[in-house]
Order: C-alpha cells, then structure tokens, then sequence
C-alpha cells in the first residue's frame, strides 16, 4: 500500500487513510517491532513540536 495523501484540511477522511495505512504496514510485525515502529515515529513527532513551539516564544 502507497503512502497516503493527506488534505490541506485534514479532514476525517485523511485520518482514515492514515489508520489503514499504519494497519497494513504493521499487520505482519511483531509485538517488539511494532512498538519500536511507533516509538521511533512518536519521538520524531514530539521533537517537531517540540520545536514549533520555540519558533512561537
């Protein structure tokens, strides 16, 4: 399955993209791989936000 592209709007159509997307690319992993997969992309999110939120101060 291709990577999903996502509204400017995000809308609830996007989100439901995204959950498929995440289920097929993780279905086969096992318990261990998948939680790396989500910590790995969980951190790179908060150090994102982390950032944005600097630029506003």
């Amino acid at each position: 399955m291709e990577k999903p592209i996502l509204s400017p709007n995000f809308t609830i159509e996007d989100i439901h993209k995204l959950r498929e997307y995440n289920y097929y690319h993780t279905k086969d992993m096992k318990p261990q791989e998948r939680m790396d997969y989500y910590n790995s992309n969980g951190l790179e999110v908060h150090k994102i936000i982390q950032q944005r939120k600097l630029q506003k101060t």
